[in-house]
């Protein structure tokens, strides 16, 4: 009996279609498609969450970047005499810094976040399918740093501008020609290397533990997505978890970003913690704050996650829905 092959000319099976290189193209589109959605809804999601805080956040700043002693009853002090002396607005100040700043950042990490899943899925075995523990810590910490390295100018920038008053810094491009001309360009790294190592610890609990709700909400639910709640609520457990985890790192880095204006010289990380130690003690100047980032940091984080999520269901759905009509 002939089995088709020897009774038709070589070539494939009319019911196989064979694999060629005009398939290349579209898994490259498709490819395409999935980083550009990564970086928009990434985008969104930093630019929403951190707008959102944006007055928590300074006030956090100026208080980390002080001696003076944290309590919620001086914090709203601070956010009300800043209120009635510079105007409502002014509680913003720094904000399109953190712009500038955070929509490059938020879009690269939640980006890479997802290039390095697929990349650890691969090597791991894992593809298609949730990483285990260890895997899902590491493409949060990558995703993180690679942000933080690109970027890092922006935030130092940012910090700047969010305890100085306005006529010290006009705007964005004033503060880097006066750190550039007055202080160096090196200065504009100052505090890099606590931010990295502040970064790996954060980015990477966050990723983990909000990954890692999901995937225990679907093996119990049988819910392939979590609701919108539920997914600010997992947020909000990896936004605490990976902000407590790093915090002093985070006081650090703002003495060192924010040291040429406030008069202070911080050659180390190490220096500079005992230099916190020292005259503001363990507790309440390593974790000065911390209370104010419990509330603010799981609120932006839920919010940035959420977002994420949300944006890239529907640019799916858009894209899939304008696949239909063509």
């Amino acid at each position: 009996m002939g089995n088709g092959v020897r009774d038709s000319p070589v070539g494939f099976p009319e019911d196989v279609e064979p694999v060629t290189a005009a398939h290349l193209p579209a898994e490259d589109n498709q490819e395409k498609k999935n980083v550009l959605n990564s970086l928009m809804s990434g985008a969104l999601a930093g630019a929403v969450a951190k707008t959102a805080v944006a007055p928590l956040d300074r006030t956090k700043i100026m208080f980390q970047v002080s001696s003076k002693r944290f309590s919620a009853k001086e914090a709203y002090r601070l956010i009300y005499r800043t209120y009635l002396t510079e105007g409502f607005w002014s509680l913003w100040r720094g904000n399109s810094a953190t712009m500038v700043r955070v929509i490059p950042y938020a879009a690269i990490q939640f980006c890479a976040h997802e290039e390095y899943k697929q990349l650890l899925g691969s090597y791991y075995g894992f593809q298609g399918k949730a990483l285990t523990p260890f895997p899902r810590f590491i493409a949060g910490s990558l995703a993180g740093t690679t942000a933080a390295m690109v970027t890092y100018p922006l935030d130092m920038v940012r910090a700047r501008m969010a305890v100085t008053p306005k006529e010290m810094y006009s705007s964005i491009v004033h503060v880097f020609i006066r750190i550039s001309r007055e202080e160096g360009l090196k200065t504009l790294y100052r505090g890099f290397t606590p931010t990295i190592l502040g970064v790996i610890p954060y980015a990477g609990l966050s990723f983990f533990t909000y990954e890692t709700l999901k995937k225990v909400h679907a093996d119990h639910s049988g819910k392939a997505q979590p609701s919108p709640p539920e997914r600010l609520l997992f947020g909000a457990c990896a936004g605490l978890i990976g902000q407590s985890a790093s915090y002093p790192l985070d006081v650090v880095r703002r003495r060192m970003q924010t040291a040429g204006v406030l008069g202070h010289t911080y050659s180390s990380i190490l220096l500079t913690m005992q230099e916190i130690v020292r005259e503001e003690g363990l507790i309440r100047g390593l974790y000065k704050g911390l209370s104010m980032n419990w509330v603010k940091g799981p609120i932006a984080v839920g919010i940035s996650f959420t977002t994420f999520d949300l944006t890239q269901i529907l640019l799916r759905k858009l894209q899939q829905g304008s696949g239909v009509e063509r």
